[in-house]
């Protein structure tokens, strides 16, 4: 499994939102590139603690351990998947402000290491391991640069 905490996958990642323009479209869902970016940031802000998501005590009861599977296992994610209401872009960002923070947050992730993590106790998935973490996001960075073709 890949790992955003290794300097050279981290880069791939970059390298990868390097290739996005303002025009690239994406192959499944709603979303344009720059709503894609600024969404993309939003579970990294969960674990560096600067948003919190609210979960009702029955959706962490129903899907907590099946979508902890699903975040952190090997298969990669479905298209079109639900996604949390705080993580939902329904505003349209400036391109350049989006990647370049979105850029900020990754880069974060391979600087700073499990230090940088101050939340590891998902507010559905429950607690999660360092490991844990980085293959959630990895696996959805990795499944939204697909979405749009890098």
């Amino acid at each position: 499994m890949h790992s955003l905490f290794d300097p050279k996958a981290n880069q791939e990642i970059l390298d990868r939102i390097d290739r996005l323009t303002p025009i690239t479209l994406s192959e499944w869902g709603v979303m344009t590139v720059s709503q894609m970016m600024e969404h993309c940031q939003m579970p990294l802000r969960v674990v560096y603690g600067t948003l919190e998501l609210k979960v009702s005590w029955l959706a962490k009861l129903l899907y907590g351990r099946s979508a902890k599977k699903m975040f952190t296992g090997e298969k990669k994610f479905k298209n079109s998947l639900p996604t949390a209401k705080e993580f939902i872009i329904k505003h349209e960002p400036n391109f350049e402000t989006a990647k370049a923070g979105l850029k900020d947050l990754v880069t974060k992730f391979s600087r700073e290491g499990k230090n940088g993590i101050v939340v590891t106790s998902h507010p559905l998935f429950g607690h999660m391991s360092y490991e844990e973490i980085d293959s959630a996001q990895w696996k959805h960075l990795d499944h939204h640069l697909r979405q749009f073709g890098v």
